[in-house]
């Protein structure tokens, strides 16, 4: 009976990491089931420019993992239970159970309302395609002269900001945020994104809390109210409260708590990486949620699966970050290098050659999703001594 491997979410983690293990074991001795909301592999960093209007690429999973052995279940993770090793899905048919015997947890976040009343029934976001359509739809709807809001001062914030403001110049752009705009950036970096701002005629409320969104405005902690005919919501992530009551140990944020190797601390038979996972960087600092985190923590998580099933050597992946890559629209951007406590050195690059940069990352990104198992090698790993069922002993 061969292992049965179970990666939940098929994202900038997820789907690289099947890949990945398809390339790398046995298929005679493994199995590996991908499950995922979508049908498609969803390039998140790129959603600010679907909703804004652009059309994005589709990327089928199915296609993108036809002739590798790795099923694919399209369907909505709704339950994890850990004990009894097993996940519950739900589709158009209703309800199974997928069993396992090791896990990969990548369900990825979603927006993050901080507890702000309103948000959930009133403000739009883009942490996801219908989210991004939703918002999408709202602007085609909106007259000449429309009022945009973007709560939120960090990458998110920005680029959905000025994508709009570039795509879209017959909306007004206001953006408010608690802190400073960008104010993690070194000197010339953020002197550069607020003269972006002025260019795209985006209008900007440092140190304003947000504490409450109606239909038609957004409202701080000072009583100012912000007019608004589309509120958009970028002051955080959240991840799904699945984690948490599946039986793992997680943190107060609800990611899972992984060791160096990306195994859960309670349950080493599942693994996590992505923004579910709580891992901790070279600089002693918790990884924050991105793309750059999901690259980091899948490989460590995908080695740590190939030796522990196979006892090959694990090799440690550096969890370090070199900087961060914000667009500010189509044609400008800033590339910020950091050190290793990951705080804004004062070197950086700005303008048209790191937009172009940036398009040619997201261009490798999603051509490396869409390949996952690209040079598939005709001899890979098999089990040694790890049971294809494990035995569970339970005492009273």
């Amino acid at each position: 009976m061969r292992h049965r491997i179970a990666v939940l979410g098929a994202g900038y983690a997820g789907a690289a990491a099947a890949g990945y293990l398809a390339r790398h074991l046995h298929p005679d001795d493994f199995e590996i089931t991908v499950v995922n909301a979508e049908p498609d592999f969803v390039e998140r960093m790129r959603l600010h420019q679907l909703a804004a209007g652009q059309e994005l690429r589709r990327f089928g999973l199915a296609e993108m993992f036809a002739g590798t052995g790795i099923r694919l279940r399209v369907a909505r993770v709704s339950a994890v239970d850990v004990d009894r090793r097993n996940v519950t899905v739900l589709d158009g048919g209703g309800t199974d159970l997928i069993e396992y015997d090791s896990l990969l947890y990548t369900l990825g976040s979603t927006v993050g309302d901080q507890g702000v009343p309103g948000v959930s029934e009133h403000a739009f976001h883009v942490a996801g395609r219908p989210a991004a359509l939703r918002l999408r739809r709202h602007l085609d709807e909106l007259g000449e002269g429309g009022a945009v809001l973007i709560v939120g001062g960090n990458l998110t914030a920005i680029e959905i900001a000025t994508e709009i403001a570039e795509c879209r110049p017959g909306l007004r752009v206001t953006l408010a945020t608690t802190g400073e705009l960008g104010g993690w950036l070194g000197r010339k970096s953020r002197q550069h994104l607020l003269r972006a701002f002025d260019r795209l005629g985006i209008a900007v409320h440092e140190h304003s809390t947000v504490v409450r969104v109606d239909r038609n405005a957004a409202v701080t902690v000072d009583g100012t109210a912000f007019a608004s005919d589309a509120t958009v919501w970028a002051a955080g992530f959240a991840v799904h409260p699945i984690a948490a009551a599946s039986g793992l140990r997680v943190e107060d944020d609800g990611r899972i708590t992984v060791d160096r190797m990306m195994r859960s601390v309670s349950h080493p038979e599942v693994y996590a990486a992505g923004d579910s996972a709580y891992a901790v960087g070279e600089s002693g600092r918790p990884l924050p949620m991105s793309c750059a985190s999901a690259g980091f923590t899948r490989m460590q998580a995908t080695a740590a699966i190939v030796g522990d099933l196979t006892g090959q050597r694990i090799a440690k992946t550096s969890l370090a970050y070199l900087g961060n890559c914000v667009s500010l629209g189509a044609k400008d951007a800033i590339f910020q290098t950091v050190d290793g406590d990951a705080r804004s050195r004062s070197w950086s690059l700005r303008g048209r050659s790191v937009a172009r940069f940036k398009a040619f990352v997201l261009s490798g990104a999603a051509w490396n999703m869409s390949h996952p198992t690209y040079g598939l090698p005709t001899r890979r790993r098999r089990a040694t001594t790890v049971p294809a069922r494990p035995v569970q002993v339970v005492t009273g």
